[in-house]
């Protein structure tokens, strides 16, 4: 049918049932329109412009997948996030995970440990084991991989981001204290500091010393450790604090290119680690959005590659995706419920083809997950790949109207949000100003504003609600024992044991290493074989480059 003989009939179609095509559902999670029909029309694209804007699986721009085969080559990193109370617990419940068939794991950390605090410091008090695992000395990352092969892992994860470089030491000091090389396992390193301004608060350093703290990862790993996965451009933890799938992205994007920069300054080329960078993003259980935007990321960064960075690789212009279900989204009420909501987000996903993905578990709102809890998130997983059939082709959703068009729509939203970000001097003067934290603010309160007054439906809170409430005996999640006790005895048998000479000495040159303006990791790496402690390498940076103002 000609153009014109479809734009006739969908012309009439409108017409003819236009008092049936309105609703208060016509917009995504993150405020775009939404048309009733999509067809043809919308996706204006022949032969040629198909091959530039959607390309296929493997090629240039990446739209429809990483691979030509895609899962048919191997399905995607299954993970879940993994902190629990103790380096102890944490290494059974990393076992427990590997052997029922988890092929990477993440190390969540304690909000002491990832500010940078150790658990006998009094700001630590309350705080010790409770959302992760607490990491003093390297005895406790001893302790948290006893036992398991790394070498046999697909992938280690770890949510440090302000001490990044400490995390680096500590892995690899802790993995050659069982036997392995940094080169017998990959290690996927979150560290990008400059979204925790913004969305998450667990920062030590003001943001323009932070920045250089970070990438001296990417530096460090660029020429020591090369298959490592030096840093996670996240948009997660933007859109879990609010904001729309449009700021996931492009805050994500106009991070990594701050980090990007800083990288060249140095003297690196993007060939040399572009190709282990990955975006770190949610999964929304807006099913149809969540499929474009990740469809969306893969295109943006092929192009930013090619386009600004001139970079002809096609390794680096390929985006790797980590993915997590949106914490967020995951009720405390009726808490059953977030096992349907996480299957879904888990599809979205996987029909967008990403790399790597981490199931919530259901009961996230209420505690530390429970056993049962973990294990549904990763049968959620092993279902979703073994028996949907969603693998058996790259990009299913490719060629939908519907998505093709928010595919498109997106990519404009996103390359418009960054353009205000440039204009305000890119992200980290926009960052220092308060913009980026203001604009997200405001879509945070968009969103919620949604929820209250009853425009948006959370199934089980403001509508088909139930009075009874979640009988939270039924998860019984939480750690046993005096934990913050016990890791506080740990650490001071730790620092009774070690040399204090050998520490003081270890720790002049963290600090000497910092005024320097030399990559600090090769010193941080000698403070933890003596078993300094996270809050000593943090002090002796600060020494020289103070500590951010809190907001």
């Amino acid at each position: 049918m000609p153009d014109d003989r479809l734009a006739e009939a969908v012309a009439r179609w409108r017409d003819d049932h236009g008092d049936r095509l309105t609703g208060p559902d016509d917009r995504t999670a993150s405020g775009l329109p939404v048309a009733p029909l999509y067809t043809p029309l919308d996706v204006a694209d022949g032969p040629d412009e198909h091959l530039t804007q959607r390309g296929l699986p493997g090629e240039y721009p990446f739209t429809r997948g990483i691979r030509p085969g895609m899962y048919r080559e191997g399905l995607w990193v299954m993970g879940q996030y993994s902190g629990r109370a103790s380096p102890a617990e944490t290494n059974l419940r990393i076992r427990s995970l590997l052997a029922g068939g988890q092929q990477g794991f993440s190390i969540a950390l304690d909000l002491p440990t990832q500010n940078g605090l150790d658990s006998d410091h009094p700001l630590s008090a309350g705080e010790v084991g409770k959302v992760g695992v607490p990491i003093d000395t390297l005895r406790d990352v001893e302790d948290l991989l006893d036992g398991i092969p790394l070498d046999q892992v697909s992938q280690i994860r770890t949510t440090a981001n302000a001490i990044g470089p400490i995390a680096v030491a500590l892995l690899v000091a802790g993995a050659e204290a069982h036997g392995y090389r940094p080169s017998d396992f990959k290690v996927m390193l979150q560290n990008d500091v400059l979204k925790e301004y913004l969305a998450r608060g667990t920062y030590i350093f003001p943001p323009r010393r932070a920045l250089e703290f970070t990438v001296d990862v990417i530096e460090y790993c660029a020429r020591e450790l090369p298959h490592w996965e030096p840093i996670e451009f996240c948009g997660y933890h933007i859109r879990d604090a609010g904001g729309s799938a449009v700021h996931e992205l492009a805050i994500a994007f106009a991070n990594g290119i701050e980090y990007l920069d800083a990288a060249l300054r140095r003297g690196l080329r993007l060939e040399d680690f572009a190709h282990n960078v990955y975006l770190f993003l949610a999964a929304h259980i807006d099913l149809l959005e969540e499929v474009a935007k990740f469809r969306t990321a893969r295109r943006m960064w092929a192009r930013l590659m090619r386009d600004r960075y001139r970079v002809t690789d096609e390794r680096a212009c390929a985006a790797n995706i980590f993915v997590y279900t949106l914490g967020s989204l995951q009720t405390a009420q009726e808490p059953l419920n977030n096992i349907v909501r996480i299957a879904y987000q888990a599809l979205a996903a996987a029909l967008g083809g990403v790399q790597t993905l981490a199931t919530s578990s259901y009961d996230e709102a209420l505690q530390l997950p429970g056993e049962q809890a973990v294990r549904v998130a990763l049968r959620t997983q092993q279902i979703l790949a073994h028996e949907t059939g969603v693998t058996r082709t790259a990009d299913p959703l490719g060629g939908s109207y519907a998505v093709e068009a928010m595919t498109d729509r997106l990519e404009q939203a996103v390359a418009a949000e960054l353009d205000r970000i440039r204009d305000r001097g890119g992200a980290l003067a926009a960052l220092e100003s308060g913009w980026l934290r203001d604009t997200l603010d405001d879509e945070a309160y968009r969103q919620q504003m949604e929820i209250e007054e009853r425009r948006r439906t959370v199934v089980g809170v403001n509508r088909f609600t139930t009075d009874q409430p979640p009988a939270f005996g039924e998860f019984g999640g939480g750690p046993g024992g005096d934990t913050e006790a016990e890791q506080r005895e740990r650490l001071a048998k730790v620092k009774r044991d070690r040399s204090p000479g050998a520490v003081a000495d270890s720790l002049a040159e963290v600090a000497a290493a910092a005024r320097r303006g030399d990559n600090t990791i090769p010193s941080i790496l000698v403070a933890v074989r003596e078993y300094a402690t996270v809050g000593e390498i943090c002090a002796a940076l600060a020494s020289v480059w103070g500590r951010a103002s809190t907001r």
